[in-house]
Order: structure tokens, then C-alpha cells, then sequence
């Protein structure tokens, strides 16, 4: 399977098969993201693969939270409100999941419980945090998003879906306490994954790229 195959057909799964990934699976993809370039060879990502009953232990106390309409208390920066054509496509990436679901755009109470299956893992049997020391701040987010989209592919190409989620790392209390994850290490985003549910219709959304000429510009 080629890199051009996987990237065409690899979408942001939001629905999955309960069926748990093999450990040796794992313990493989995992070895070979590690891998991953990063700047002057830091390799500032520290992750945390949860699953099983601890997965649900999380999910619960995540659920409680947000019941309780506890506010988002990120350890990285996330203020900045998209503008422009950022927006744009952002709301394009919406309107393509909450059409998928057949929920209209009146209907606020619907689009609330889909936003909420971010803190359920979309039922996927496997969530992975990426954190990282905070002092490393914008530098240590390049590197960790250059990893996790080099695990996202390799998941890919065993056939092992994924949904990147920024909505992980707004609720880090419950996770650090359950993981034991250091004070002075922070997480910046999850990552849900798994095998897919095909039939499921979160997962018939599709989201459109921008043609080549709006993103890259060649000098000679």
C-alpha cells in the first residue's frame, strides 16, 4: 500500500468496531514511530496508550466532568479563534460530520452530544494522549504533531483507523491523575484509534482540500 493510497483514502474516524488492537500490533507501530524526525533529535513526545478498563475508567470521569459543566482547563494555549478563510473551512468540516448524522444545523442540543463523543473515544478501544515537557511550549508542538501523523500512517497502513482530537487535552486533570503524569509535563492533544465501524454514518464524512495553488508557491 502505497504513502499516496493511504493519504487519499484515510479520513477522521468517529465510529468504531469494539475489537482491541494485538498488542504485538501495537508494540510494533508504536516501535516504529518512534522514528519520527524532530528538531536537533529531541524527541520531545512522552505518550500514553490507554485501553481495556482503564480506557472506561477515564471515559467515565471525563463524562462526570462534563456533566457537571466543568470549563476547559488546557495546559497548552488553545485561544486563538479561527478567522478568515480558516473558518471557513472549519465550519465546512463541521457542516460535512453533522450532515453525515443527519442533524440539522438548528439543532443545537444534537450537535452538543456529537461534540461529546470526543470524551468517549467515539467508543474506539484505544485512546493515546501525546504530552510533552511544558517549557518546550511551540517547539515541542511541531515535533509532536510531525509523530503523530507519522503513528497515524503507519496505524493506516495495519488498517487502523484514527481521529486526531484536539478536544483531549482540554480536561487534563482526570487524565494526569489516572496515568500519574508528571506536573511539569503537559497534554497537548489525544488521539482515538482503532479498527473502523464502516457502516456507521459519523464515518461516511468526507472534508475537501484546498487546491494545490492556495497552499504552495515554487521558485526557481
Amino acid at each position: 500500500m502505497s504513502l499516496k493510497h493511504i493519504l487519499s483514502n484515510r479520513y477522521s474516524t468517529r465510529a468504531y468496531s469494539p475489537k482491541a488492537v494485538p498488542q504485538e500490533t501495537l508494540t510494533e507501530i508504536f516501535q516504529d514511530a518512534q522514528l519520527s524526525p524532530s528538531n536537533c533529535n529531541v524527541q520531545p513526545w512522552q505518550v500514553y496508550v490507554v485501553s481495556g478498563a482503564k480506557k472506561e475508567a477515564l471515559k467515565a470521569q471525563l463524562m462526570k466532568i462534563l456533566m457537571n459543566g466543568a470549563k476547559p482547563t488546557p495546559e497548552f494555549d488553545w485561544t486563538p479563534q479561527y478567522q478568515g478563510a480558516h473558518r471557513d473551512r472549519q465550519f465546512g468540516s463541521a457542516n460535512a460530520l453533522y450532515s453525515a448524522l443527519g442533524i440539522a444545523r438548528e439543532d443545537k442540543q444534537a450537535r452538543q452530544m456529537a461534540m461529546v463523543k470526543n470524551w468517549q473515544f467515539f467508543d474506539a478501544p484505544h485512546v493515546a494522549f501525546f504530552t510533552m515537557e511544558k517549557y518546550l511550549n511551540i517547539m515541542g508542538a511541531v515535533d509532536l504533531g510531525i509523530y503523530a501523523q507519522t503513528l497515524s500512517l503507519l496505524l493506516q497502513e495495519q488498517g487502523i483507523n484514527s481521529c486526531m482530537q484536539g478536544a483531549l487535552g482540554q480536561f487534563p486533570e482526570p487524565v494526569k491523575a489516572l496515568l500519574n503524569i508528571p506536573e511539569e509535563r503537559g497534554i497537548l492533544f489525544g488521539m482515538s484509534f482503532g479498527y473502523p465501524e464502516d457502516d456507521a454514518p459519523a464515518n461516511k464524512a468526507r472534508t475537501e482540500r484546498e487546491p494545490l495553488e492556495n497552499a504552495v508557491q515554487f521558485f526557481d
